[in-house]
C-alpha cells in the first residue's frame, strides 16, 4: 500500500535527500503501525510528538490501511 509521508521541521534531517515538496512515497502492508513507520525511517520516536493521518491526529499505535497521507511533526516551541 503506498503511503505519502511528510516530515516537518527538524525531522527532515534524519532522511538524507528528503524533498519537503514531494515528501516520501513508501510501501507498507495494511495494518502497519505508525510507530513502525517511524522506526523504519530512522526517526527517534521521542522526537515525533504529533502524528497526522489524512489530517486527523493519531497515536503511534494507529494502524495504517493504505493510500494515506501521513504527517510527522517534532516538538514545537515558540512564544
Amino acid at each position: 500500500m503506498p503511503l505519502q509521508v511528510f516530515l516537518n521541521a527538524s525531522l527532515r534531517r534524519y532522511v538524507p535527500g528528503y524533498d519537503p515538496y514531494r515528501g516520501l512515497t513508501l510501501e507498507a502492508p495494511p495494518g502497519t503501525a505508525v510507530s513502525r513507520l517511524i522506526s523504519q525511517l530512522g526517526l527517534p520516536p521521542e522526537e515525533v510528538t504529533l502524528i497526522m493521518v489524512n489530517g486527523i491526529r493519531r497515536p503511534p499505535e494507529y494502524l495504517l490501511q493504505g493510500e494515506e497521507r501521513v504527517g510527522l511533526f517534532p516538538p514545537i516551541g515558540g512564544g
